[in-house]
């Protein structure tokens, strides 16, 4: 069993043999990849040592002293998170030798290809059909997705589509792989209330995929993709954070450097949303701690409902508390930036970007259903749809 001492040992040979100050930032992260030091709870020679994962805060930190780079998380966060759990846990030998490791060293980009137009908050019912090439045994692609976050930027993108229209909605649906540099690939940028192009929507004309890039069996589709979004709704509402981090840390500071703007009214509210805030971060470390003994489950949901809740309410507060100067905006320049910044810009735009948090990563009203039922074990809603043939759905 590999312990924290053993950890710190291996860290200090890969700083020894790897200087950070002296190595290129792409080598010393592929060393890093290939020493088991970049998710340590993976197997071996897939970036782990089969240790638990408790462990990893101890590599990083001896990483972090040594002025070690990341992998710069917040670009590659869908890789990292929903990506390389599902490959993992689905992917074949090959499909796990060949994208994990440019995945975590952010040489490779991902983006996910779930929501559609007709198809978001109930995503069972997407409609972008992959039809078998019996010839070549490809798979052949055709439809849209839509809110496709750094689809503009991606190499690879994980993939739900019809396989089967004959059955059920959750029963026909296969998970892919997608060269997003396939020419029959388009992706065409939303803008935001923020003026910023960062989701994207996607076009798939004729694509083909090879069948070596399908992830689980022809229909497992639905199965697949709980995986990736049981980890999605962790990795967007369970994110370590320091006390007073976040968006919350931006507020506080505000008003501790301008007692000018203080009131009764709202430092109430302020001390209601910190101590809110310090018990959704305490509840992400309980949960963090639950996923050392295996995949995350339904509780993520209630994670994902509070961020979004959160995010939207003390972003309310600051405009509220700096008055005028709330209402202000650097900038609505048409860009398609990489990453969300909450806290690296003004008021305003956290405020708006802040509303896309309770739709993306699954909405708040599906979010709900599924901490009712499947965390508080409430009565299911009916469903009517549920053994009838996608194909004979109303649409």
């Amino acid at each position: 069993m590999t312990d924290a001492a053993e950890l710190r040992s291996r860290t200090q040979e890969l700083l020894a043999a790897h200087p950070p100050a002296t190595v290129d930032r792409a080598d010393f992260l592929g060393a890093r990849f290939d020493a088991g030091l970049a998710w340590v709870h993976y197997p071996e020679g897939l970036g782990g040592l089969g240790a638990p994962r408790s462990l990893q805060a101890v590599v990083d930190a001896e990483l972090e002293a040594a002025g070690a780079p990341d992998n710069d998380p917040r670009r590659i966060g869908i890789g990292l998170g929903m990506a390389a759990p599902t490959v993992l846990g689905f992917g074949t030998d090959e499909q796990k030798g060949r994208f994990l490791r440019p995945l975590w060293t952010g040489e490779e980009v991902w983006c996910q290809l779930f929501s559609e137009p007709g198809a978001g908050s109930d995503l069972a019912a997407l409609g972008t059909r992959a039809v078998r090439d019996e010839a070549t045994g490809d798979w052949v692609v055709n439809g849209q997705k839509v809110w496709t976050s750094s689809a503009h930027s991606a190499r690879w993108a994980i993939l739900i589509a019809r396989t089967d229209p004959d059955l059920p909605k959750h029963r026909g649906i296969t998970y892919f792989v997608c060269d997003m540099t396939d020419p029959g690939v388009e992706v065409r940028p939303l803008r935001q209330i923020t003026g910023e192009a960062e989701f994207n929507e996607v076009f798939l004309t004729d694509v083909r995929i090879p069948d070596a890039h399908r992830l689980g069996a022809v229909g497992d589709g639905w199965k697949v993709a709980q995986t990736t979004l049981m980890n999605e709704r962790v990795s967007i509402g369970g994110m370590r954070i320091p006390r007073e981090g976040g968006m919350i840390g931006t507020v506080t500071k505000t008003w501790r450097d301008r007692p000018d703007l203080r009131t009764h009214d709202l430092h109430q509210r302020l001390l209601k949303l910190w101590v809110e805030a310090e018990v959704a971060r305490l509840a992400g470390e309980r949960l963090r701690q639950q996923l050392v003994a295996g995949q995350p489950g339904p509780e993520g949901s209630g994670m994902k409902l509070g961020f979004a809740r959160l995010n939207q309410e003390i972003s309310g507060l600051e405009v509220e508390l700096l008055g005028a100067d709330g209402l202000l905006y650097d900038d609505w320049t048409m860009r398609r930036p990489e990453l969300v910044d909450f806290t690296g810009r003004e008021a305003g735009y956290r405020y708006l970007r802040s509303k896309g948090n309770s739709i993306e990563g699954g909405t708040s009203e599906v979010l709900l259903n599924i901490v009712a039922e499947r965390v508080l074990g409430l009565p299911a809603e009916p469903r009517t749809d549920k053994d009838v043939a996608w194909k004979d759905l109303a649409r």
